[in-house]
């Protein structure tokens, strides 16, 4: 079973989830059951996903008490002033039907549109009203996090990241530690891309394990918290058995070797400026 990682406000989260990005609305409460059965604890969805209703529906279905389950969900882009937060946020916990989320984030500074230090400020009050347990933020830069922890001096448990062999992110996951918060993976396969990769091909074969255990095994013993998303019973079932070997100093050497500036698949959210 994954590890439980404390986070800087004294809650713990699971380190390996499922993430349902780009999982369609009809099958996510399948996918999702599949994945409490093999042995998740951690879903990772967002209102732009626009399936957190298939998350809820899960949720009501599992075999395992709400407490055992860790549920995650985002702010959407279009909804950083306090009042539209504040009605996302309504909405997010009417789809997902529970009382109280495990943790919400900011999904996208959007910096063009300056607005996440209001919306980070509206997470605050909602966590201090007892709605949110934990709040942290996604795709947020250096420059990001240092306004928001300047403005409020509440610094965020997680922040969910682009992070995969080759985009590495050690600048900033050196920031993070600074203030204790813990970096979360999407994309943790790199989209897919390097499933094909023949050096992390050979440490696979060496452990007697597939290229996508060996990438989540990577991003455990680093430390992150991770959410490999997949539509596929057999898939998920394997993404979670990880638990049962180790990379040793050589594999961490070479996957280390991998890492590139320029290996980044998604949005720079320096610039990303999509509303949803």
């Amino acid at each position: 079973m994954p590890e439980q990682i404390t986070l800087n406000d004294g809650a713990t989260i699971p380190q390996l989830g499922l993430g349902v990005w780009q999982v369609d609305h009809d099958i996510t409460a399948q996918v999702v059951g599949w994945a409490i059965k093999a042995g998740y604890r951690l879903i990772d969805t967002a209102e732009g996903y626009q399936n957190e209703e298939g998350v809820g529906e899960a949720i009501r279905a599992a075999d395992v008490p709400r407490s055992e389950l860790f549920i995650t969900s985002k702010l959407r882009n279009g909804a950083h002033q306090r009042d539209a937060a504040l009605r996302a946020f309504d909405d997010t916990m009417q789809k997902l039907g529970i009382e109280q989320i495990d943790l919400f984030l900011i999904h996208w500074p959007v910096p063009s549109q300056d607005k996440y230090v209001e919306a980070w400020k509206t997470l605050v009050e909602l966590k201090q009203a007892g709605r949110i347990k934990s709040i942290g933020v996604s795709n947020f830069n250096q420059d990001h996090l240092e306004r928001i922890i300047g403005e409020t001096s509440v610094v965020p448990v997680v922040n969910q990241i682009e992070l995969h062999p080759r985009f590495q992110q050690r600048e900033l996951r050196h920031f993070h530690a600074r203030y204790g918060i813990h970096a979360e993976s999407w994309s943790p396969l790199g989209s897919g891309r390097l499933l094909a990769d023949p050096a992390i091909a050979a440490i696979a074969r060496k452990h007697g394990k597939s290229v996508a255990q060996t990438i989540i095994r990577w991003h455990l013993q680093q430390g992150l918290i991770v959410i490999p998303k997949s539509i596929h019973q057999d898939r998920i079932a394997a993404n979670f058995d990880v638990f049962d070997f180790e990379l040793d100093a050589q594999d961490l050497e070479t996957i280390a070797g991998m890492d590139s500036a320029d290996g980044r698949n998604g949005s720079d959210p320096a610039t990303a400026a999509f509303l949803f």
